[in-house]
């Protein structure tokens, strides 16, 4: 089984990567949050250059994502990333973000079936690298899955990753796993599966229904649970001393990377990691009122210190 962590915009970044790896062990792969190509001719530069910095990444198996509806700037940026030793490519056709698909980029490409079924066959050719997909199952309705499924199937594609939901769900109600299901049953190349694992019977849930399952990609999950991907494995659970050995950790090497900023960060990771404790509600705004590096760390140490630990660690939405 792969175990991967999901590309999530300003949480799963190199950073935080290598940290978690370091304190609970190296997942089998990583994919970047995505990356915006560079013009034709240009390099990757500054926020995005780090994250697919080698140096950064090395001894990680890691999968640069891309989103863009430019063919061109694709392309151009698989020769890149493949000159940096990458060895693949994976286009963000999921990001629900109204801004981004008001741009018809992320799952907003989905609303335009023959203008992305030109791209993938022309970017699948032309590309130094294998492309993989992140892909949403539509845009308002599942019954817009059958045709998109269709054109995926057309495609030389590495790997398809189904989120089964559709834009307007966001990350609300149950992923629609049959939908999964029918891609296993049809797709001429690998499938994955991401969405809603939150802890060992959700996964044992996945395998009992799909058991062919090879790969599941993990986000808030792991988020919310840093030890996630160890007991999926068998492993034990974080004790208390792991979490705040991670916290300080992860919060080091953010000041590091940002300097004070590390602290609006840092409050990022806290609105998941908070359902390791008994009363997120609390722990969270003990942590959100801080503005000061100094303000943060007392708030985050009496947290630690005082804050009872849940007794299932579980990402929950409401």
């Amino acid at each position: 089984m792969i175990l991967s962590l999901a590309p999530m915009e300003g949480i799963t970044g190199h950073v935080f990567r290598r940290v978690h790896a370091e304190c609970f062990g190296a997942l089998d792969r990583y994919y970047t949050p995505f990356l915006a190509p560079p013009h034709v001719g240009s390099s990757f530069g500054g926020k995005a250059y780090k994250e697919i910095d080698p140096a950064r990444n090395q001894g990680f198996d890691v999968v640069p994502q891309l989103l863009t509806k430019n063919a061109d700037e694709f392309v151009w940026a698989t020769r890149l990333l493949a000159d940096m030793g990458y060895a693949e490519v994976n286009l963000n056709l999921g990001c629900p973000s109204g801004t981004v698909v008001a741009k018809g980029r992320g799952s907003g490409f989905l609303r335009d079936l023959e203008g992305l079924e030109t791209f993938l066959q022309d970017v699948c050719a032309r590309s130094s690298l294998p492309v993989s997909v992140k892909t949403r199952v539509g845009i308002q309705s599942d019954d817009e899955y059958e045709q998109i499924l269709e054109l995926y199937c057309r495609c030389p594609l590495k790997e398809l990753i189904v989120h089964p939901r559709v834009q307007k769900d966001r990350y609300q109600g149950a992923p629609r796993r049959e939908l999964y299901g029918r891609t296993l049953e049809r797709a001429p190349f690998p499938v994955a599966y991401n969405g809603d694992v939150f802890g060992p019977e959700d996964m044992d849930s996945l395998l009992k229904a799909y058991p062919e399952t090879r790969h599941v990609m993990l986000g808030r999950g792991i988020l919310a649970n840093p030890a996630l991907a160890r007991m999926l494995n068998g492993g034990a659970p974080a004790t208390a001393a792991e979490l705040e050995r991670f916290h300080d950790a992860l919060f080091s090497a953010y000041q590091a990377e940002m300097g004070g900023n590390a602290v609006f960060r840092m409050k990022e990771w806290w609105s998941y990691v908070k359902f390791s404790f008994a009363d997120p509600l609390a722990v969270h705004r003990a942590v959100r009122k801080t503005r000061t590096v100094e303000e943060y760390q007392r708030a985050a140490e009496l947290v630690f210190r005082t804050a009872r630990r849940a007794d299932v660690a579980r990402f929950r939405t409401a």
